[in-house]
């Protein structure tokens, strides 16, 4: 389902300063990167520092499951793991690909995505609720039909809290299975992480999210009979695969898509028809290849992002 909350500026305000001739190519890296997650260049999205205000420390502290994968630079293959996981729901793909804009402007859409997703990881406990309250009144408007797995027509809606946990779900085990594979240790473990983040999953509708990995497996295994391929599907497959990134990012990416379908189970890569991954000619290890590049992104973005700085800034005022 798309979670956006706006339009996000596609041009970097200090796009000359940074990306001109006389910048260093390191320096020209950093302001694609931040141009590629956030659509605003070398300066950070104004929507960071609303997340200095408000009256209490959030959903999730510092030092919580979820704030420490999701300011890791794991939530980057996660993300794209989520993608391909949620396709193959033919509800949840029929919303996306009849609703959304992910053809003309793909990289739009994961920024908006990253917004919702650290607005309810770093904002106040109201912030978080009226950044899902402006998604699902977007939802209202996606409703349609699709065809499940048995050639059966159904009515949906992106609201639907089945749909919705769908999304949920493979968010969740997305985030978790690749922190797992390619981060370090975090507090409390894959169990504090899945009911910690079920906060998000009720504040966009899921009537009963997992608070646990039991849960979760539980819970994933009950839409097994729902998931399938489509043409939509390996459509959408192909912008995931291959998105308008610059040039010097293209590498990259490859190594994070190919990280995320690692994880993947065998029976999920089997519908998606794609391959046990491996890099180049001569097989190139996954997981150190994918570290690497994490590595080089965290570089490149800052190891504290303008979202924990701008929360850390409240944290401190609330608490004195």
């Amino acid at each position: 389902m798309n979670t956006s909350l706006a339009a996000p500026a596609r041009m970097a305000p200090n796009e000359d300063l940074h990306t001109g001739p006389m910048a260093s190519p390191f320096s020209r890296l950093r302001v694609e990167l931040k141009n590629t997650f956030t659509g605003t260049g070398a300066e950070p999205p104004a929507w960071t520092e609303e997340l200095a205000e408000g009256d209490d420390a959030g959903c999730f502290p510092p030092g919580s499951a979820v704030w420490e994968v999701h300011s890791s630079m794991t939530p980057t293959v996660g993300g794209i793991r989520a993608l391909l996981l949620q396709a193959l729901h033919p509800g949840a793909m029929a919303g996306v690909y009849a609703h959304s804009n992910f053809r003309e402007d793909p990289l739009g859409r994961l920024a908006n995505t990253i917004r919702w997703i650290f607005t309810v990881t770093y904002g106040s406990t109201e912030a978080a609720r009226s950044a899902s309250g402006w998604v699902r009144r977007l939802h209202e408007k996606v409703s349609g039909t699709y065809v499940d797995a048995n050639g059966v027509e159904h009515s949906y809606s992106a609201n639907d809290p089945h749909l919705a946990c769908w999304v949920h779900l493979a968010f969740t085990d997305s985030f978790l299975s690749a922190h797992q594979r390619y981060g370090l240790r975090f507090p409390g473990g894959a169990d504090d992480y899945v009911a910690q983040w079920a906060v998000a999953g009720e504040l966009m509708g899921v009537t009963d999210p997992p608070r646990s990995v039991a849960e979760l497996r539980s819970q994933l295994a009950a839409y097994d009979g729902e998931l399938t391929s489509s043409r939509q599907v390996q459509d959408a497959l192909a912008y995931i695969m291959r998105p308008p990134l610059p040039r010097s990012q293209r590498l990259g990416y490859r190594v994070l898509f190919t990280g995320a379908v690692a994880t993947l189970t065998p029976r999920q890569r089997e519908m998606l028809g794609l391959a046990l991954p491996h890099l180049g000619p001569v097989p190139i290890p996954v997981k150190p290849a994918v570290m690497l590049v994490l590595g080089v992104l965290k570089l490149g973005l800052g190891r504290q992002g303008p979202s924990e700085a701008a929360a850390l800034r409240r944290i401190r005022r609330v608490t004195g």
